[in-house]
């Protein structure tokens, strides 16, 4: 499955965390993915599974591409939402390709639902030539912060991406 590609302006970066497994800086074994809201309303993670994330050599764990797919679907609402988070409810994950470790991949996302309960998305993680080793759908609870975390985020937890932000992307 080949999934058309144009070039999109990135319009902005979203926060990350501090120990976060998918978006966490300071966490040694994560992703330390970032992720660029588009023109389009869409989302867009970039990160590169190491040594440490695979499962068979020279492929990413499953696990591994569940947890980007379903960390990229449930920000994609924050493009629109940025003071609401969301709890998975369900995730669907088709996997079509092997993901290899040390190279960047993206990661699509958009909202095909959004009532005031619970919203849907789906995601697609890209290999380098476009073609789709992944696929996913997911439902989520509609939270804010203080519902999920009892402490909120700090400062410290809730930072600004300070890596370079690029113009644009193709996705």
């Amino acid at each position: 499955m080949k999934h058309e590609t144009c070039e999109h302006q990135v319009d902005g970066a979203q926060n990350i965390t501090r120990m976060c497994f998918v978006c966490g800086e300071e966490n040694p074994l994560g992703l330390h993915s970032q992720f660029f809201e588009l023109d389009d309303g869409r989302l867009v993670a970039e990160f590169t599974a190491l040594e440490e994330h695979q499962s068979y050599p020279g492929r990413t764990h499953g696990g591994i591409v569940s947890a980007i797919l379903d960390e990229t679907i449930g920000r994609a609402l924050q493009v629109a939402h940025p003071e609401i988070f969301g709890v998975t409810m369900e995730l669907n994950v088709r996997f079509r390709k092997p993901v290899p470790l040390n190279v960047p991949l993206r990661v699509l996302a958009e909202i095909t639902k959004d009532t005031h309960r619970i919203f849907e998305g789906k995601g697609l993680l890209l290999l380098q030539d476009g073609s789709v080793a992944a696929e996913a759908t997911a439902r989520y609870l509609r939270q804010e912060i203080h519902s999920i975390s009892k402490d909120g985020f700090t400062e410290e937890d809730w930072r600004i991406d300070t890596r370079e932000l690029p113009k644009s992307v193709r996705v």
